[in-house]
């Protein structure tokens, strides 16, 4: 068994205590039970929960640092009161045998500055990566391997991530992140399938589309596909669709190799 094969095998078949979903939609598993989304409480409860999670590779965050990032309160006072009651719901959902005195096992406190301890957390953006940065490591040299790990992915990515944050500004760099990784990935499967499967080409370009309906690459990669299927009309529709929406959105006009796809196209 190659190391990239073992490593995809022994990813898939980790178990952790906690499953985390955020794209989609925000659900927490613990030992394979749903958490009822009313134990959360209070929403500053849930916002810090998923602060937590957006930020989990950033070591040592200062708790005023977290304070005015998620609240901007101007009341400093109301600002602790609100995290330490926030910080208490945490643990109460996550870790509800936890004793008083003994350390949290999940938000550890180092001082005033606080961070989501992982290891036994399984993160649906995680696996993303995991799973995206293996089908780029083997897409030249294990075709099957890339196509499996891209597929893997996109099964994860169920929307946009954490939509009850749509519109605050701790979460929209992670958002966009990974909005524009699933497009990537969505056009790396595309490719690899294109000439053996050219049908499941064009519905991975027209959800790619429904993501971002200004992603040029999607609608070259359906040309390409409805030519392969020898559906030259079509192709030629999805061209204009292309131009029209970059016109309206951008007042660009396509790229120059996706002008070559038609031009050649028409040279026929």
């Amino acid at each position: 068994m190659s190391t990239h094969l073992e490593a995809y095998t022994n990813f898939k078949n980790i178990t952790k205590k906690i499953r985390v979903f955020t794209l989609g939609r925000f659900l927490m598993e613990i030992d394979g039970e749903v958490v009822d989304s009313k134990l959360w409480g209070r929403d500053k409860t849930l916002q810090l929960i998923q602060f937590f999670i957006t930020n989990r590779h950033q070591f040592g965050l200062h708790k005023e640092v977290i304070v005015d990032r998620i609240w901007d309160l101007d009341d400093d006072d109301q600002g602790n009161r609100d995290f330490k009651v926030a910080l208490h719901g945490i643990r109460k959902v996550m870790e509800p045998n936890r004793k008083s005195r003994n350390e949290a096992s999940y938000i550890l406190r180092q001082g005033a500055s606080y961070q989501l301890q992982t290891d036994d957390i399984w993160i649906d953006a995680d696996a993303i990566d995991f799973y995206v940065k293996l089908g780029n490591q083997v897409y030249d040299s294990d075709r099957p391997l890339a196509i499996n790990a891209y597929q893997d992915a996109i099964d994860l990515y169920k929307g946009i991530y954490l939509p009850n944050r749509l519109y605050e500004d701790w979460s929209s760099a992670e958002r966009e992140r990974l909005q524009i990784q699933a497009l990537n990935t969505y056009m790396a499967l595309g490719e690899l399938i294109l000439n053996e499967n050219s049908r499941e080409c064009i519905r991975l370009a027209q959800e790619a589309l429904t993501i971002d309906n200004t992603w040029e690459e999607a609608y070259r990669l359906q040309m390409q596909a409805y030519i392969n299927m020898g559906n030259r009309p079509q192709a030629i529709k999805v061209y204009n669709e292309c131009k029209k929406v970059l016109d309206k959105e951008f007042d660009i006009a396509p790229l120059p190799q996706t002008t070559k796809v038609i031009e050649n196209l028409i040279s026929i």
